[in-house]
């Protein structure tokens, strides 16, 4: 039997020239950040995870160093325990998947049950752009061969949200299934500003579903269970637009709450953020057995796209899941500034992606460039 020797944790930052405009941040990112834990065992062989940014994880360590790498439940009841005291250590519970794949000779999602590696993607837009632009990326999306695209609100007025909508719905008719990221779920660290009320939630909910929107994403805060359970309910009565959220819930308890109270359709937690693979493909199952939809939030490198991806196809599959998301919108978020960690960037073909059979994630890491881009510190700026 192997032992775990060595945790190893390395921060990066990838220039980006020109800067990236994310819709959730206002000031525009002129870094990528990505953090690499790598674990180790006595037989030499590394897993590979990556997600939040592990501040103080080295006084925790030693509870990993020395004990058996297969013991992935221990590994997972302990880091639960670290995230009480010292944020979200889950990159490690992914980088010990990807170790035992590697020590079995198997791919994670076969490691879970899975029975195909074919999971269909939806493209993932970030940038705030003007309407003609919003049409051009939704045709570009097309072109492409993905079938269904998310847009996401926070421009100055939910009119200039709106109207994206409308003119994306005009241009492409029903060849374009839209998703609607509301993004009033969480809140970044300047933001003040109070969500939306279940009144505004409610009025929205009848526009968005005019114009035949598929799912209307984090439309109240996370925590709102008794105003998403009424939205919810609201929304099966009049339609068939379904409520998602769920990306930056994070404990077990919290979870049960929203399957409980019937909060949400479709479940969207990212397992380098929130419990890791371990947590999630439990939840994964439940969440599909009472008839609701399971796509986790993948948005970060490809090293956690990769992870949530394994995730999805191990436990829920295509018909669990429908689309999982592809972080997507070019020309200021490529699939190359996306997946920079990676030697061989991620590819999909006509909106589909096949995992294959390489033991564990089959990640493999561009060390010349995480070389490059070698920083002491974690941020977009």
């Amino acid at each position: 039997m192997s032992t775990i020797v060595a945790i190893d944790i390395t921060h990066h930052q990838l220039p980006l020239d020109p800067p990236f405009p994310a819709s959730w941040d206002p000031q525009p990112r002129t870094k990528f950040p990505a953090t690499i834990v790598r674990v180790r065992d006595s037989d030499g062989r590394e897993g590979i995870g990556s997600g939040d940014v592990m501040y103080g994880f080295a006084d925790y360590a030693r509870y990993f160093i020395g004990e058996d790498p297969l013991d992935i439940a221990q590994h997972a009841a302990r880091l639960a325990n670290v995230e009480f005291h010292a944020g979200r250590p889950w990159p490690l519970d992914v980088a010990l998947w990807d170790l035992a794949g590697r020590i079995e000779g198997r791919p994670v999602w076969q490691m879970l049950g899975g029975t195909s590696s074919r999971l269909r993607l939806y493209a993932s837009s970030a940038v705030h752009r003007a309407v003609p632009d919003m049409v051009a990326t939704a045709h570009r999306m097309l072109d492409a061969g993905f079938e269904a695209m998310k847009i996401r609100f926070g421009r100055p007025s939910i009119d200039d949200d709106l109207a994206v909508i409308s003119a994306v719905r005009d241009a492409v008719g029903d060849r374009l299934t839209l998703m609607v990221d509301c993004n009033q779920g969480w809140r970044m660290p300047w933001d003040t500003s109070q969500p939306w009320s279940l009144e505004t939630a409610t009025t929205i909910a009848a526009r968005l579903q005019a114009e035949q929107v598929f799912w209307m994403e984090e439309p109240l805060h996370r925590g709102d269970y008794a105003g998403l359970a009424a939205l919810r309910g609201h929304l099966a009565e009049t339609g068939t637009m379904l409520v998602a959220g769920g990306e930056m819930t994070r404990e077990p308890y919290e979870f049960r709450e929203l399957l409980e109270r019937d909060c949400l359709d479709v479940f969207q937690p990212d397992c380098v953020c929130s419990q890791g693979i371990s947590g999630l493909a439990s939840l994964a199952r439940e969440v599909v057995t009472r008839g609701k939809v399971f796509t986790p939030h993948t948005w970060g490198n490809g090293i956690g796209v990769l992870a949530n991806l394994h995730l999805t196809a191990g436990t829920v599959g295509h018909e669990g899941s429908l689309w999982v998301e592809w972080p997507y919108d070019p020309p200021e978020w490529t699939i190359e500034r996306r997946d920079y960690p990676l030697a061989t960037h991620l590819g999909a073909a006509g909106g589909w992606i096949e995992l294959g059979d390489a033991p564990g994630l089959g990640i493999v890491l561009d060390e010349a460039l995480l070389a490059r881009t070698a920083s002491s510190t974690a941020t977009f700026r």
